[in-house]
């Protein structure tokens, strides 16, 4: 497999991947797999998930030059807007290619699991827009932690499952939406939000989030001096948002650097281990068990990371670190007071790293840094307030 190619057999990424799945699952993943290879190979379906992407979620997002903040940090700042996205977030542009898909397959129902809201409210819009029926999993305390989201989704007319099991957040809600899926796999479709879960799903969400990528390539050969930043950054939970945009780099000598929140950090600390479906590295104790996680983001609050970011972490292709959740909150104050723009909690785990790093002197003066701003902050301006 060459790096950010399609996986190897049983969807593999090095040892990690798979489809460790109950056995109707199993069926129903080699359906999607087989679904999606047809589609992706069919040049009227592509066309189709460009016109909505275009017409409907808003694409291209701009390339802002973050100039303040910029000469601030004497490096060249790039912010990739997956904010101005529709649904203010990058989720939208896998929901979509998942929802036309789904409808290709004959399925009435899409399920999915969230934690920030984000891929709720996208899951809600595409089936809105589609004629579909939409069935979203979160967790009591996300519920609490998102209301504006939550009201979102029903006003779309999709359902809103409170989980109440564990810690209450995006894990648990991901067990949910699995062990939903079981039952219905004839007519729904489980629209998962991450490069998580199993074979096919790291690999194809992956693809539908290489838009941003492919975008900003293109952004940065028009915009920069030099065709390709230093640095491709990005925040990290599960991680699809930062696969998309290394995807469009892949090939080239940019550096990348994923970003977890400090107490969600799967790929800087995580050991090997499966979970919902896929073997990839996990927050564990001693006895192999699943630790919680904790991030004031809550689409960072996940305890592991899709399989393909721990095999690149294992080539050395990518670097992954952590910041707190204090950082976070100075970087998104800070974003917004200097260039106008309220960030998601996620995406300021990002560019909390790269303040921190221009300060101390791992990002050189004068280096260019494409990062990808993931999301806006409207959702979190409760857990804001209280901060600020």
């Amino acid at each position: 497999m060459g790096t950010m190619g399609e996986p190897r057999a049983r969807g593999r990424f090095g040892e990690y991947g798979g489809r460790y799945a109950p056995e109707s699952l199993v069926e129903a993943c080699r359906e999607v797999e087989a679904a999606f290879r047809e589609a992706r190979a069919d040049p009227g379906f592509r066309a189709a998930l460009a016109e909505l992407l275009a017409l409907h979620a808003g694409r291209p997002t701009p390339l802002t030059p973050a100039r303040r903040l910029s000469q601030a940090l004497g490096v060249r700042l790039y912010l990739k807007r997956e904010d101005l996205a529709h649904t203010g977030s990058h989720k939208i542009n896998n929901v979509l290619g998942q929802a036309l898909l789904a409808a290709r397959m004959g399925r009435r129902r899409l399920i999915a699991e969230t934690g920030a809201g984000q891929h709720g409210v996208a899951t809600a819009t595409a089936a809105a827009l589609l004629g579909l029926e939409a069935t979203v999993f979160m967790g009591e305390r996300d519920i609490e932690r998102q209301a504006p989201n939550v009201f979102r989704m029903r006003m779309l007319g999709a359902e809103v499952v409170p989980v109440t099991t564990g810690s209450r957040t995006l894990k648990d809600a991901t067990s949910e939406a699995m062990r939903h899926w079981v039952g219905v796999t004839g007519d729904s479709h489980y629209c998962v939000g991450s490069v998580i879960g199993p074979d096919p799903y790291p690999w194809m969400v992956r693809e539908f989030q290489r838009v941003i990528g492919d975008e900003a390539r293109g952004q940065c050969a028009a915009e920069l001096r030099t065709s390709v930043p230093d640095y491709v950054v990005a925040c990290v939970g599960g991680g699809s948002n930062a696969a998309g945009t290394f995807a469009g780099f892949a090939d080239t000598s940019a550096r990348f650097v994923g970003v977890e929140a400090e107490g969600g950090a799967g790929a800087a600390r995580g050991r090997l281990g499966v979970l919902h479906g896929c073997r990839s590295l996990f927050l564990q104790d001693d006895d192999g068990q699943i630790v919680e996680a904790h991030s004031i983001a809550p689409g960072l609050d996940y305890p592991g990371v899709g399989p393909e970011h721990a095999h690149l972490r294992d080539l050395g292709r990518a670097r992954y670190l952590t910041v707190t959740d204090d950082e976070a909150v100075s970087a998104a104050v800070r974003l917004a007071r200097t260039e106008g723009i309220v960030p998601a909690l996620e995406s300021a785990h990002a560019l909390a790293w790269v303040i921190r790093a221009a300060g101390d002197g791992e990002l050189p003066a004068g280096s260019t840094v494409l990062m990808t701003l993931s999301g806006r902050g409207d959702k979190d301006i409760s857990t804001l307030k209280e901060l600020v």
